[in-house]
């Protein structure tokens, strides 16, 4: 009876604070009532795990979204100053990080040629 009362009101709710628990009285009844739970305690978790990974998902694809849409910017205000740009001018730019896209993007203001704007 002890440890009946000691997996209600202490074991479980510890692992599981927002989950409500019948009385119980034996380890018949703990048996019982796991056996109904875990089903549903186990889509709740995948539920859980699914609603994570589509923010995760939505995060990172915001976020590759913005660093598109610099690299394209910069590749635009390059063409309308310079004239075409080069492949290894367009690979460089598809491989640069979101920081170092700003900093060309600010330098594109005043370079005079295109090599001003990606001195190292």
């Amino acid at each position: 009876r002890a440890f009946t009362v000691w997996l209600k009101r202490v074991f479980l709710p510890g692992r599981m604070p927002k989950t409500s628990f019948d009385e119980i009285h034996d380890l018949q009844e703990v048996h019982s009532m796991l056996s109904e739970r875990v089903k549903d305690w186990t889509k709740d978790w995948k539920q859980q795990g699914i609603e994570e990974g589509k923010q995760i998902g939505i995060r990172e694809g915001r976020q590759e979204g913005r660093l598109e849409g610099e690299m394209d910017l910069l590749l635009r205000q390059l063409e309308w100053r310079f004239g075409p740009v080069s492949e290894i001018i367009d690979a460089r730019i598809k491989k640069a990080d979101s920081q170092t896209l700003q900093l060309w993007g600010k330098r594109i203001l005043t370079a005079q040629t295109i090599e001003e704007v990606f001195v190292d």
